[in-house]
């Protein structure tokens, strides 16, 4: 390791973390995004009439889809077992909130999993509407809560 960053060899070089020697445990993440959209679209998302179909169905497929690729996309991810993705989505005033919580029995996190998930879910979400709202945007893709493994739990106050 160079200067205790964990994903770095002596040489300085990205390398992924050996989690061999970690315990096996119960490890969960939240995560949280809202899309921003016109209250023209939120009408059209409550009233279910979007012209590409149900877009929060699609867009929970995608997350859930996405979290289980993350070790695909992100270079230094591990691949794990994920047990379980719920992705919640919400019609709001003001666009669509989206919650993603993952649990894995494993030797290391899964918050990358669970921003993923509502990261790819937001993408779908923009992809179906960006023709009826061109300034639709993206925005808090955060880490709400942790819980399992050597740091154990941390909570977003």
């Amino acid at each position: 390791m160079s200067d205790g960053l964990t994903h770095l060899n002596t040489a300085g070089e990205a390398n992924m973390v050996d989690v061999t020697g970690r315990e096996i445990s119960v490890r969960t993440a939240e995560t949280s995004a809202q899309i921003n959209l016109s209250s023209h679209v939120v009408s059209l998302l409550r009233d279910g009439t979007t012209p590409k179909g149900d877009v929060l169905s699609t867009a929970r497929i995608a997350g859930i889809m996405a979290a289980k690729k993350t070790s695909e996309l992100i270079p230094l991810a591990h691949p794990i077992a994920i047990n379980s993705i719920t992705i919640n989505l919400s019609i709001t005033d003001s666009g669509v909130a989206i919650n993603a919580r993952v649990i894995t029995s494993d030797r290391t996190g899964v918050e990358m999993e669970a921003l993923t998930a509502v990261s790819v879910a937001a993408l779908t979400i923009i992809d179906m509407v960006k023709a009826l709202d061109p300034g639709a945007s993206i925005s808090d893709i955060q880490i709400d809560s942790k819980s399992g493994g050597k740091n154990g739990d941390w909570k977003r106050t």
